[in-house]
């Protein structure tokens, strides 16, 4: 809707100018004849005539594009009043299924499948949203919300890039280039189920679909940081592959100036958006680190989106990062945009009914495809531990 309404306000100013102009072009024609003290010739009157006619037509125009669009707003609030009309009945379904609830009315029940009933689009949204709101790395990273294979081309001059220099006339001048190249992402796809005691399902005061929303949401969260932040061989990469790296001198600490030159590894141009990564106990450790003047590096800031600023950089704490351990990946660094994800929108749920009857449970399997790989080099660094 409001791309509809901005359109319709570039209309309304366009419509608006060309009449302005028309009663500055009439005004023109009667100063001129006040003027001269004269009345309009039968050329003027013409003109005035005609520009009348224009102005009218304008008007028209402006009234029937006023009353198209009233009428159109109607029609959407009615869409989007079935639109959440619609969802509120397949969240009630959803709850009657589990609750083994049939009703009346047949357009509200779910589908029923060989292993359970397909969950609507509208919880799994949800799901997906409360993942999106849960994990700042999905939420940072460039995300592809596509099925299928997905070539992502960018340019890279981490080699070879193009360069000016001096010349000398009628001599050659020399051609450099970068290269252009692409990630491939891929669909792996990976399962969750979580189970709900019967027990909880028939105490009517138990509210189910919040229940299963955020149960599910916190297990693909959990799942999908973890990928994203350390991948899987042969499958998700994530962060895996970030070339800009720096070794620590120890194998059980982490220096400030290893900090300094992990966050220089990151070009100027895209410092803005860049933020840490690391696990608790690591940035536990390092609040302990002053600079030379006997200040600390890391500082409690209210303003900050975790609570924490390290080297003037939002600070991210993960459970799915390594501790300071040898030769594990302590600390990301950088804009997180550098990180290509493809999530289908497709997003499969089920609810099994009896699979886990004799368990005295209800189970939910949701099935998503997903894959991703670092899509710009450039924008992210990490810091590694020595090894022993």
């Amino acid at each position: 809707m409001k791309k509809r309404v901005l359109e319709f306000r570039a209309t309304m100013k366009t419509l608006t100018e060309q009449r302005n102009d028309k009663v500055s072009e009439l005004q023109v024609i009667v100063d001129k004849a006040k003027l001269e003290t004269r009345a309009m010739t039968e050329e003027e009157t013409t003109q005035f005539e005609a520009l009348e006619k224009e102005i009218e037509s304008i008007d028209k125009t402006i009234a029937a594009e006023t009353r198209a669009r009233g009428l159109e707003i109607i029609e959407e609030m009615k869409d989007d009043k079935k639109v959440e009309e619609r969802a509120v009945a397949e969240e009630r379904a959803f709850e009657n299924y589990i609750r083994g609830v049939v009703e009346e009315r047949a357009d509200v029940n779910l589908t029923a499948g060989d292993n359970g009933a397909v969950i609507p689009s509208s919880i799994a949204n949800k799901i997906i949203k409360k993942v999106y709101d849960m994990s700042p790395i999905y939420q940072l990273a460039t995300r592809y919300n596509v099925g299928g294979t997905l070539n992502i081309p960018y340019y890279d001059e981490s080699t070879q890039s193009i360069t000016m220099a001096y010349a000398t006339e009628f001599v050659e001048l020399e051609s450099t280039s970068g290269k252009f190249t692409s990630i491939e992402l891929k669909g792996f796809l990976a399962g969750v189920l979580s189970k709900i005691s019967k027990s909880l399902i028939n105490n009517s005061q138990f509210a189910i679909v919040p229940f299963v929303v955020n149960a599910m949401a916190e297990s693909i969260h959990r799942w999908i940081e973890g990928e994203l932040l350390k991948g899987t061989t042969n499958k998700v990469e994530g962060l895996s592959t970030v070339t800009q790296s720096i070794t620590t001198a120890s194998s059980t600490a982490i220096t400030a100036d290893e900090l300094i030159d992990v966050q220089e590894l990151i070009p100027d141009t895209y410092q803005g958006q860049a933020i840490w990564i690391m696990n608790k106990a690591t940035r536990t450790a390092i609040r302990k680190l002053k600079d030379n003047d006997g200040n600390y590096l890391l500082n409690r800031d209210v303003s900050a989106k975790w609570g924490y600023t390290l080297l003037g950089k939002d600070v991210y704490t993960s459970d799915n990062m390594d501790t300071m351990v040898a030769t594990k990946t302590a600390i990301f660094y950088g804009d997180m945009s550098g990180l290509a994800v493809k999530l289908s929108e497709d997003m499969n749920i089920e609810v099994l009914r009896e699979k886990f009857a004799t368990q005295h449970a209800v189970g939910v399997v949701g099935w998503i495809e997903i894959d991703s790989k670092v899509e710009n080099a450039q924008k992210i660094s990490k810091l590694v531990m020595k090894a022993l």
